[in-house]
């Protein structure tokens, strides 16, 4: 992806994301070529691949985006990390249905494998949600433990359809850490 702040190209991605998305909604992923997106968009061929080198391109930068927004909200909100996620999730329902009924729930889950230690190796620890459990422990373990066991709970709920609410599986969860 190109990583321009031109506020044309900015423009032109959004359009190109929203596109994607919305094609997405309809059509199976592997369905979807850069021609529909691109006439979806009424943009000009040329102005996809200036700023993107293919649909999986556009999409690793959706959930890039997406799970830049999740660190975030992590990161800055003074509620548990289960309340932030599961309010982040709920947030991005949308998308996390998308993904799911095209069998790429999985992108996310390897994206965050790679963004998360490496924000965490660059985190000031006292920004850290997770240094009151991790403290002096080998994080690479700790952070992998924690987000496959948490997004694998987050991938049951969108497999559910999110109908059950995130209130009573904080709750499932709390007791039963309280429990090991």
């Amino acid at each position: 992806m190109n990583d321009s702040q031109n506020p044309s190209a900015l423009r032109s991605k959004k359009h190109i994301t929203d596109a994607l998305l919305k094609l997405m909604e309809d059509l199976p992923y592997s369905e979807i070529s850069v021609k529909q997106i691109v006439l979806e968009t009424g943009l000009e061929r040329k102005t996809f691949y200036n700023n993107f080198t293919s649909k999986d391109d556009v999409l690793d930068s959706i959930i890039t985006g997406t799970i830049t927004d999740y660190v975030l909200a992590l990161t800055r909100s003074p509620e548990g990390p289960l309340t932030v996620i599961f309010d982040f999730c709920d947030k991005n329902r949308t998308f996390l249905s998308l993904l799911h009924k095209n069998n790429l729930l999985y992108l996310l889950l390897l994206k965050l494998n790679i963004v998360i230690p490496e924000i965490n190796s660059s985190m000031d620890i006292s920004e850290n949600p997770f240094c009151k459990l991790i403290g002096n422990l080998d994080p690479d373990y700790l952070i992998a433990f924690n987000i496959g066991a948490i997004w694998n709970v987050i991938f049951k709920w969108v497999d559910r359809g999110m109908t059950d609410p995130p209130e009573e599986i904080k709750a499932t969860l709390e007791e039963y850490l309280k429990r090991i």
